[in-house]
């Protein structure tokens, strides 16, 4: 054999061994693992909302002037607070003023042009009483007294034209002023003003039926503040009025705030066909906090339908399926079957086969955390017993 050939036949044998110890190297090296203690505390059943909720207020309205106008008096700006009957909005009021003023004379003529008839149908009624004694005396003639009993029925007649006159005057009252108190406008309710869209010298124009107008006034009543959810229609039968729940909000990252279920829909939103759901509102515990949220924020609600506290708990990401988990013993990692109460995305009630303080693997992520791998605990060494086992041929 050529001394070139030797050396190949050398190198390959090198190589191949090499391969063989690293792989068998590999193979035997011990995988690290994260070891989580089973600890006591708290765990709750729970459901979340199937998308964004929103809140809102219960006690919202969109207010414009009922009459037309130029707008002479806006008192108020967005963001201010108002109290019930508080004005708003004011328009120019002189026309109507001037009818009002106009049909107060109207009815003062009515009333007295009334007194007057009236006064007079009660002289003709007396005169005509006297005479019908003169008559059964035979003292005038029937032909007089049918003209005084025709004219008392006519007076009778003027009296009541007149009274219903009189009455129609005070309604012309009624109406001028009610044509009057168009041109103001009065919160109806304690709240804050989110909109105004109106300024002075504008004129405004009330919405015709059935179409649409932009409001002039957006009034918010921040004491009837809700949280408004859609629930997966699956979670329907178990979500009711009175039940806890902890919700999140955008503007207040990594806070939650507590709450109760305050109704539950009567219904299920059939809107999209494949997500189907059923609307819930939530009352905020904080009444003083839940004033100070914007209406239209999203918000993610958690209704809790059951809670157990100070039972063993363990990560719901170390358990596995079948109720398994892996555990470090003696350097290999082995499973354990366990029973399980209630559960959530982050933790899992032992019912039994783990005690508080015992250890077991949270790093399943890893292909080769597996029952029977050599394993060490992240941050730890071997323990002599596993690197007997590994040295063993």
């Amino acid at each position: 054999m050529s001394t070139r050939v030797l050396r190949w036949v050398v190198g390959l044998g090198a190589v191949a061994a090499m391969v063989w110890y690293g792989k068998e190297a590999l193979r035997k090296a011990p995988v690290a693992v994260r070891l989580t203690a089973v600890e006591v505390g708290t765990v709750e059943s729970t459901v979340t909302n199937s998308r964004a909720g929103t809140v809102r207020a219960r006690r919202r309205v969109s207010l414009s002037p009922e009459a037309s106008g130029r707008v002479v008096s806006v008192p108020h700006a967005a963001g201010e607070r108002v109290i019930t009957g508080e004005l708003l909005v004011r328009l120019d009021d002189a026309l109507p003023a001037a009818l009002l003023a106009q049909a107060e004379r109207q009815a003062e003529a009515a009333q007295a042009q009334r007194d007057q008839a009236c006064v007079h149908a009660r002289r003709t009624e007396r005169e005509l009483a006297r005479n019908r004694v003169l008559a059964s005396e035979q003292l005038i003639s029937d032909d007089l007294l049918d003209r005084l009993e025709s004219a008392h029925e006519a007076a009778l007649a003027a009296c009541t034209t007149a009274q219903a006159q009189a009455l129609a005057a005070e309604s012309a009252i009624q109406v001028t002023r009610a044509e009057l108190e168009k041109t103001q406008l009065f919160a109806p309710f304690d709240g804050v003003l989110a909109l105004v869209a109106v300024e002075e010298g504008e004129w405004v124009t009330p919405a015709p039926p059935l179409m649409p107008v932009p409001a002039a006034i957006d009034l918010i009543d921040t004491n009837s503040i809700y949280i408004s959810a859609p629930m997966d229609e699956v979670d329907s039968a178990v979500i009711h009025a009175g039940q806890l729940v902890r919700v999140t909000l955008d503007p207040y990252p990594h806070r939650s705030f507590a709450g109760r279920v305050g109704r539950v829909a009567p219904f299920v939103l059939d809107y999209e066909a494949q997500n189907r759901t059923v609307e819930i509102e939530v009352e905020l515990t904080d009444a003083t906090f839940a004033a100070e949220l914007l209406p239209g924020t999203s918000a993610d609600v958690e209704v809790i339908l059951e809670q157990v506290e100070g039972v063993p708990r363990l990560p719901a990401a170390c358990l596995m399926e079948g109720g398994r988990v892996l555990m470090l013993a003696n350097g290999y990692l082995e499973e354990r079957e366990v029973q399980v109460g209630l559960r959530n995305w982050d933790w899992v009630e032992v019912t039994s086969g783990l005690q508080p303080g015992e250890q077991v693997v949270s790093s399943l992520g890893q292909a080769a955390v597996q029952a029977g791998a050599l394993a060490v605990e992240e941050g730890g060494g071997i323990s002599s017993d596993a690197a007997a086992l590994e040295l063993a041929p």
